[in-house]
């Protein structure tokens, strides 16, 4: 396969063959129960220096609390996998915890602006599908997946993107490096204790994350009997035998919406941009991260349970989710 023109930017090491003997060594078929809190998933396994995916964003079904777990324990030196969100960057970079970002979209806002011009966060650009569709080769045991998009971009320049000859049509084709990420986080709305997980309404790549990386921690709304998860498997959308960690967390996607639980907190969402985009994510920390031991505490304390009710009583639960 010629290459006609390629990125310059760093990537994630391709090697489909190591993450699979990974899997191979690490990853057991017994059922055995994950559930821990949110301070042992992420002291476990969560290291300085590893490359980290989380699934959907701050606002909508992110994995919150397990974010804010990171910040609170100081973590260092992440590679980021931010796909289709800033907020969680902006948070992450103004906690010190990331040096590199693979960003698919983010408005910077100046917590991301400053530390790039400072040197101490590298990014690195592609665009949504394409960080999507890096997870999804790593996902399938392949070194890359060819796109029909992001050649002839200012992207690509700055990205780990080749342009290649098609060995069937001789025309030229994109391709992306695929991505096993050291561990990933994802919220979902219900898990059992062995980590099989359902998650409703809408998704971008908690499938293509799980199935990619070498770790995953799964926070969830509800801890459900594993005899409901038999029940109906065809609503399991990440497998026992790809999670590491279990951790429930009520509230987790806080303040974003989690979809059939509860809605978005619409001023702490503000408080949320306006922390980023002025580059006061320091107090942010410090008002919700740091003075608390985990994020059951922060949410009784700083955020109350009423008004928790409310944002519960504004997103009606479906019985079709739980029927």
């Amino acid at each position: 396969m010629r290459v006609l023109a390629e990125g310059t930017s760093e990537y994630l090491a391709v090697d489909p063959d190591g993450y699979r003997a990974y899997v191979r060594d690490h990853k057991q078929r017994a059922l055995v129960p994950k559930l821990m809190s949110e301070h042992e998933a992420v002291a476990r396994f969560v290291a300085d220096g590893e490359y980290l995916v989380y699934d959907c964003n701050y606002f909508q079904r992110g994995p919150s609390s397990l974010i804010r777990e990171v910040i609170r324990q100081g973590k260092r030196d992440l590679w980021l996998c931010g796909k289709f969100t800033y907020v969680d960057i902006g948070l992450l970079v103004g906690g010190g915890c990331v040096s590199r970002v693979d960003c698919g979209f983010f408005w910077p806002g100046a917590t991301i602006d400053n530390a790039v011009r400072e040197g101490r966060v590298r990014v690195f650009e592609y665009s949504n599908i394409v960080m999507t569709l890096r997870l999804q080769a790593g996902a399938m045991g392949l070194p890359f997946l060819p796109v029909r998009s992001f050649g002839g971009t200012d992207g690509f320049a700055h990205s780990g993107a080749k342009l290649v000859e098609d060995p069937y049509t001789g025309k030229p084709i994109t391709i992306v490096p695929a991505l096993n990420p050291d561990v990933a986080l994802i919220h979902v709305q219900q898990a059992d204790r062995y980590g099989n997980a359902r998650v409703f309404g809408t998704g971008i790549a908690h499938q293509e994350s799980a199935l990619a990386s070498k770790k995953v921690i799964l926070s969830a709304e509800e801890i459900v009997e594993t005899e409901e998860i038999r029940r109906d498997p065809g609503r399991t959308s990440i497998p026992y035998y790809a999670v590491d960690a279990v951790v429930h967390a009520p509230f987790g996607a806080w303040p974003g919406n989690c979809a059939g639980y509860y809605g978005s907190d619409t001023p702490a969402v503000i408080e949320t941009f306006a922390a980023i985009a002025a580059d006061r994510v320091a107090p942010y920390i410090e008002k919700y991260v740091t003075p608390f031991a985990d994020d059951r505490a922060m949410l009784r304390q700083v955020v109350g349970d009423e008004r928790l009710a409310k944002l519960r009583a504004a997103e009606t639960i479906s019985e079709g989710y739980r029927a």
